[in-house]
């Protein structure tokens, strides 16, 4: 009767190492079952790799983005990226590990024809060279060549400016030129330590020659910066402090004009003009217009004295008139008295042969009135008396102020209208000469 409570203690021994300890019990002892209740070890494998390749498949698409995002790629490049992102774990490692540097390779060669077709010389050298030569001189031109000679083009540039700069000084562009014929370091080494020198020898010079050329302030300026014995100094002269100066010096010029008396007109206008003016202006008349407003008002003054002179005045004018700006300065300046000397000297050999007496018989058979004796201005006033038969006419001289031979000291009172009027008196008298020339 107590057989039924031993089998059950035995049953329990039996059973307690299956429910303490399943794991071991399956992994070892237990055979795999089969069914629905039981565990496959195939289907556990497969859900062991799956995360895996999963896991895989988003860092590679990860990457590709990264790539795709990064501004250096190219155009090759991002093309096959964004075409591997269209397609699952195969494209994207395929992209990876083959393409993503085949394109790279293509990119860099045409990134590297790019920059050749638009640098300088030195900048398409070294493309060149990148170009013929393997992957790693095409990946060094665009990591640092391409930039070590880009340094090269604008250096040379810099110093090919100095070189076609019209205000470059003498000893500068001796410089300049000489290292254009070497390279990148005979140019740097110009631009760093030659230059300085060199410009600082042409400043000097420079302003010498300004300091003997210009005006007071213009001297006193230049004196000032050449005691600093500084460089800063001497180029602040020419900078600024030069036409400062200058200006100053201008006006007082500007202003000797105006105050002569022999200035004409037209020129003294325009020199008021210029003083109400800025520094470019006042410039401008003295340099541009002085010389034409004195040409013209020295043609006005030959025509006014074309119309008062005498005999020889009027031929000399005349001349002058229709010659050129140095023939009219020529005759102001000497042909003027000399043509009035002419004159007076015609005109006391007239004078001589005249004189005060009576005869008869002379003039006899006809009767006219004796021509005027021309003198000039100023001179001694002559007296005579003549009796002429022959028709019962008598002439008679009187005294009076004779014929002027020329305009002495001829002022500009005769300015505006009537100075006009005398211009073109003396275009008639040229024209009517050259028509009887003819």
């Amino acid at each position: 009767m107590k057989l039924p409570r031993v089998s059950a203690v035995v049953a329990a021994a039996v059973l307690a190492p299956a429910v303490l300890f399943p794991t071991t019990a399956s992994a070892t002892d237990t055979p795999k079952p089969t069914g629905v209740s039981g565990p496959d070890t195939g289907s556990d494998s497969a859900k062991d790799t799956e995360p895996q390749a999963d896991g895989q498949e988003q860092r590679d698409r990860a990457e590709v983005k990264r790539i795709l995002a990064d501004p250096k790629s190219g155009v090759g490049v991002r093309e096959a990226a964004e075409k591997a992102l269209k397609g699952g774990a195969a494209e994207l490692r395929h992209f990876l590990d083959v393409e993503f540097d085949e394109q790279t390779r293509i990119d860099n060669q045409v990134r590297v024809s790019q920059i050749y077709a638009v640098g300088g010389p030195a900048v398409k050298a070294a493309a060149k060279a990148a170009l013929r030569g393997t992957d790693e001189d095409i990946t060094a031109f665009l990591t640092t060549g391409q930039y070590v000679a880009r340094a090269e083009d604008e250096d040379r540039a810099k110093v090919e400016a100095l070189v076609a700069d019209p205000k470059t000084g003498p000893g500068v562009r001796e410089g300049a030129e000489q290292a254009l014929k070497g390279g990148a370091a005979d140019l740097r080494t110009f631009l760093t330590t030659k230059l300085p020198r060199l410009r600082s020898d042409d400043n000097r010079v420079k302003l010498s020659q300004l300091m003997d050329q210009g005006g007071p302030a213009v001297r006193e300026a230049a004196s000032k910066a050449l005691d600093a014995g500084t460089d800063a100094a001497v180029e602040a002269f020419l900078n600024e402090g030069f036409a400062k100066a200058q200006f100053e010096d201008d006006r007082v010029e500007v202003l000797r004009v105006i105050a002569d008396k022999e200035t004409g007109p037209h020129t003294a206008a325009a020199a008021q003009k210029a003083m109400d003016g800025n520094a470019e202006d006042v410039r401008r008349f003295l340099t541009v217009e002085l010389p034409n407003l004195r040409f013209s008002d020295n043609r006005l003054k030959v025509s006014q004295i074309i119309e008062t002179g005498g005999p020889a005045v009027k031929k000399a004018a005349m001349a002058a008139y229709e010659g050129s700006y140095a023939d009219l300065l020529a005759f102001l300046k000497d042909g003027w008295a000399k043509a009035q000397a002419e004159d007076q000297a015609a005109a006391a050999k007239q004078g001589n042969g005249a004189g005060s007496g009576t005869g008869t018989g002379a003039g006899t058979g006809g009767t006219g009135q004796q021509p005027q004796t021309v003198q000039p201005a100023g001179l001694t006033t002559g007296t005579g008396t003549g009796t002429r038969t022959g028709g019962g006419t008598t002439g008679t001289t009187g005294s009076g102020a004779l014929a002027a031979t020329g305009t002495d000291g001829l002022g500009w009172e005769a300015g505006g209208a009537a100075a006009a009027l005398a211009a073109g008196a003396a275009l008639v008298a040229a024209a009517r000469r050259r028509s009887t020339e003819s």
